[in-house]
């Protein structure tokens, strides 16, 4: 058994020793795009397993161990680790968490030290916590983020916003129920593939695989006429987990809509400009400014790449890239709305209702006070300034029940089903 070593804080250490013989654990947000981070994590030596699991007593151990004052996106991670360390069949001695620390505002800077006092009360404090941070705030020698892993990750976000997309524009008419998910996992081999001879990670071969995978999901056969669309916004937990969100975009599915689910990218460039404009409200090195639109500019020209591919393909819908967005947003909300997802949330809204989704489900969890304002908060207004919209909040929270939130969202359906019908009617 590996040795237990302390920092000078007392804070236990990630060993060398550890990632030889230990299995790490992370909590799953995006399948698409974690699925892929996950290979690439073990390519890189790291015994990772991302969680999929669900169940009442991943809530029962979050509600056990994690405050009730904290928000419900971190009752559900800290719950699924530790319930998956009590009944995932793992050597509870030979386990490591995964938890991501961005150091920005509300839970982005709270889950690590909720998850290591969660492992203190159940008794689980030999267990390490490995934190995903890009500032420097903890680092543990066996485990490192290197150049390589970032590029690939990159790549894998790029690529998962491409095939969500497309996937989501076909899985609801599919001839042959499981087409769309097998191209899926198709696509996804074949990138991994590509990445482990070091290929399809340069802008050419980059376009060229979105090419691949657009043609790979434009072979899937499709039947049936346009099928009503309903887009999914909210804190990026819950808008994408499907144990956040009791997996609401397979139920819209189930409800014979097409949901229509925006892409990481957007929110990634949404942090990276934050720090630009934090220079311009507060003040900062221009240094930091430059570093931050340098970056701002290498991942908008892959989304531009992405944007352009679907264009191409004469079949799939492209969404507009994040300067799209941050325009819509004037008048609504300033740049400094921007914990948690800020004024992103409202801009992904009002692009859906721009795009032709006016129908959508806005997700808001328990405990996150920056996204009802900019969610919740943000929808009369929308619906002053668009009268056709049809917005639903639905909260998120230990209390709530999967029944009432789907009524809810039924009725909204409802709605959307009778105004398409009166438009078809003229």
């Amino acid at each position: 058994m590996a040795e237990l070593v302390y920092d000078k804080t007392g804070r236990l250490l990630f060993t060398k020793e550890m990632a030889e013989e230990y299995t790490i654990l992370a909590p799953q947000m995006l399948p698409d795009h974690f699925a892929m981070l996950e290979s690439i994590l073990q390519e890189a030596g790291y015994k990772v397993k991302m969680l999929s699991t669900t169940g009442h007593t991943i809530l029962e151990e979050g509600q056990k161990y994690v405050h009730n004052d904290a928000c419900f996106p971190a009752i559900l991670v800290i719950g699924q680790l530790i319930d998956a360390i009590h009944r995932g069949g793992y050597d509870p001695h030979k386990v490591a968490l995964f938890i991501t620390q961005t150091g920005g505002g509300c839970r982005a800077s709270n889950y690590l030290y909720l998850l290591r006092k969660a492992l203190t009360r159940a008794g689980l404090d030999y267990v390490p916590v490995v934190s995903l941070n890009l500032s420097g705030m903890e680092k543990n020698p066996g485990f490192k983020l290197t150049l390589p892993i970032l590029r690939k990750a990159v790549f894998a976000v790029i690529y998962g916003d491409l095939m969500m997309n497309v996937g989501w524009q076909v899985r609801p008419y599919e001839v042959t129920k499981g087409a769309t998910d097998k191209c899926l996992q198709e696509c996804r081999e074949y990138l991994l593939g590509e990445m482990r001879q070091g290929r399809g990670m340069t802008y050419k071969s980059m376009v060229k695989n979105f090419d691949y995978i657009i043609e790979q999901f434009k072979a899937v056969p499709v039947q049936g006429e346009q099928k009503v669309r309903v887009g999914v916004v909210g804190e990026i937990y819950v808008k994408y987990a499907p144990l956040g969100n009791n997996d609401l975009a397979n139920f819209l599915l189930s409800e014979g809509v097409e949901p229509v689910i925006p892409g990481l990218m957007d929110f990634i460039i949404f942090k990276v400009y934050n720090r630009d404009v934090d220079v311009d409200l507060y003040g900062g090195h221009i240094a930091k400014k430059k570093l931050c639109q340098f970056l701002e500019k290498y991942l908008m020209k892959y989304q531009h790449a992405l944007i352009d591919a679907l264009k191409r393909s004469n079949r799939f819908r492209a969404p507009g890239d994040f300067n799209d967005l941050h325009k819509m947003i004037h008048g609504y909300l300033g740049d400094g709305n921007k914990m948690g997802e800020g004024w992103l949330l409202t801009a992904e809204m009002l692009e859906l209702i721009h795009s032709g989704v006016p129908n959508i489900v806005c997700t808001q969890p328990f405990g996150c006070l920056p996204n009802h304002i900019v969610g919740k908060g943000m929808i009369r207004r929308i619906k002053e300034d668009y009268p056709d919209s049809n917005i639903v909040a639905i909260d998120y929270d230990p209390g709530a029940t999967r029944i009432n939130q789907e009524n809810r969202i039924k009725l909204m359906l409802a709605n959307a089903q009778k105004k398409r019908e009166m438009a078809e009617a003229k």
